[in-house]
């Protein structure tokens, strides 16, 4: 039992003495610096594009309801069609609103002619009047029937004008120039008045396109409206689904009212010229907006950020050290990105090398990288 217990002390003693001499050998190593380059901060111009999901909206739309009940009798243009302000575009059954017209017509000639015929007796009877030659009640009720008759004319001229408009409406004309959609309803069909969609038609040129910024952004947006960019201005592009660039520029034409309390952003339409009809309603694409106000962007290399958990950082020098910063990314320019958060000008970051680099890393620096001359950044 006694010589186990001797081996157990001299493991021990032996295992601390050796845990001593690599301790006292680690105190007197010294990590060497490592050796990176390092790029300078400087603020300068940017010009890019920001990008934003769009949607073609027409700037006047309607749905097309007739105002008389009856059966279609007519169809005076093709599905899809472009038609012009005033076009005829539907004819419903004009017979019963024809005839009722007519008989409103004759009703007013016999109201007209009642009235002639009163105006007469008035004219004789006052006449007789002036030399007492006729009762007071028999001039009284000439007056009368006089007046009755010229209520009777005005009721029937005001017939008229309600069968009129009836008989013009049963004729649908464009409202505006535009393109018109499939007709919801074919010939023979009755419609009611009110209530049957016929079709839809809308503005075509020029047309809207719709997208939302967020509400950081409104003094930026509010400043493009008051100046009002011009059409040979490329401000505003747009990008085709197809991924092919619209060949006319647009012009920002209004901000919404309000901002969006569950997203925090606000919609602003642009304007585009559309001769050939390209954009449709209701088509999804991308508008860039030329960004030329970043005269004081900071603008890195990209091979400076690394990547953690979905965060930004770069290694900040600081003196013989360097310190890990986070930083919140912009729009990424050829081989640059813009900094929106947590660098300042005047700082010096680490672009090569960060991969063996922690948090108060000692490092060597290697001479500066070469700046491009600020305003030559570009793209999209």
């Amino acid at each position: 039992m006694k010589k186990y217990i001797h081996i157990i002390v001299f493991v021990s003693v032996t295992s601390l003495f050796d845990f001593a001499c690599n301790n006292n050998n680690a105190q007197h190593m010294t990590i060497p610096p490592v050796p990176v380059s390092v790029y300078k901060i400087v603020p300068e111009s940017a010009v890019y594009y920001n990008e934003y999901p769009a949607t073609v909206t027409p700037l006047n739309q309607v749905d097309l309801r007739s105002e008389v009940s009856g059966y279609l009798t007519d169809i005076y243009f093709k599905d899809g069609q472009h038609v012009s302000r005033g076009m005829k575009l539907y004819g419903i059954d004009q017979q019963q609103y024809k005839g009722t017209y007519d008989q409103a017509i004759a009703n007013l000639n016999v109201a007209k002619a009642n009235l002639a015929r009163a105006q007469q007796d008035a004219d004789r009877y006052n006449e007789l009047a002036k030399n007492d030659a006729i009762a007071r009640q028999v001039l009284e009720h000439s007056e009368a029937d006089l007046q009755t008759a010229k209520m009777q004319v005005a009721a029937a001229e005001n017939n008229v004008k309600v069968v009129e408009t009836n008989l013009r409406n049963s004729v649908i004309y464009a409202p505006f120039s535009g393109t018109i959609g499939i007709s919801m309803v074919k010939l023979g069909s009755a419609i009611s008045s009110g209530q049957t969609l016929l079709n839809t038609i809308s503005s075509d040129d020029p047309i809207a396109v719709d997208f939302s910024v967020d509400e950081k952004l409104i003094p930026h947006f509010m400043e493009l409206l008051q100046k009002k960019t011009s059409r040979s201005d490329s401000t505003f592009t747009l990008v085709l689904p197809d991924k092919t660039v619209y060949p006319k520029l647009g012009v920002i034409n209004l901000i919404d009212r309000a901002v969006d309390p569950q997203t925090g952003t606000i919609k602003t339409r642009v304007v585009f010229p559309n001769p050939n009809y390209i954009l449709r309603a209701g088509l999804t694409c991308n508008i860039r907006v030329l960004n030329k106000n970043s005269s004081n962007s900071i603008l890195i290399p990209f091979k400076a950020v690394t990547e953690q958990m979905g965060e930004y950082f770069v290694f900040v020098v600081n003196g013989n050290k360097v310190n890990q910063q986070k930083i919140f990314l912009g729009r990424q320019i050829n081989d640059k990105v813009i900094v929106n958060e947590g660098l300042k000008s005047g700082e010096t970051i680490v672009t090569q090398g960060t991969q063996r680099l922690r948090d108060n890393s000692l490092i060597a620096l290697n001479p500066p990288e070469k700046k491009t001359k600020p305003g030559s950044t570009g793209g999209y």
